[in-house]
């Protein structure tokens, strides 16, 4: 992925979400906490290997659990998930960095868990069009761990901070980790 400038918005503020590699991230002339992968951040980002992809990445659309949170209100486009729903994190399956249906025969990670991490989820850009083999998967924008504790990769903020940053979301806002 090419490095480009975030999107300078009409009113003076950033349109893009920038988290650094400290975990702050700024959005809309605030600045928020956020966990990153638990062994920061890469360029090249492979399957497994703990890191933040860096890039910046459009934001697809929101999952969130509708039985934990009403719906989620942002300018993109909103998916309740369901008990069923899974991401295949399996390089050699063709289903590879895409949403499935559980049960589901390769290796996946659950959407619908117990705990809360997963109430809201982000799907970005990384690695989908297409997926390349190995590169990493299931990189998202979700809720942090109450620790901040490092994530496989992806970006994780506070509930609240996170649905507050969803509000203020365009379709065009992107986020960029790891960028200035």
């Amino acid at each position: 992925m090419d490095s480009v400038a975030p999107n300078p918005a009409k009113n003076g503020k950033d349109t893009d979400i920038v988290v650094n590699a400290d975990g702050d991230l700024s959005f809309a002339g605030q600045t928020y906490r956020a966990a990153i992968g638990k062994t920061g951040m890469r360029a090249d980002k492979t399957e497994g290997d703990g890191a933040s992809p860096t890039g910046i990445w459009n934001l697809r659309y929101v999952m969130y659990r509708a039985d934990r949170l009403p719906p989620v209100k942002t300018a993109l486009p909103v998916y309740q998930l369901v008990r069923n729903d899974g991401w295949c994190d399996d390089p050699h399956s063709d289903a590879y960095n895409r949403p499935v249906r559980l049960p589901f025969a390769k290796s996946h990670e659950k959407l619908w868990r117990e705990d809360h991490i997963y109430d809201v989820i982000v799907a970005l850009d990384h690695n989908d069009s297409p997926a390349i083999a190995g590169r990493g998967s299931a990189i998202f924008m979700h809720i942090a761990r109450p620790a901040y504790d490092g994530t496989e990769g992806c970006i994780a903020l506070a509930k609240n901070d996170l649905i507050a940053i969803l509000a203020n979301c365009t379709v065009s806002t992107r986020l960029c980790i790891g960028q200035k």
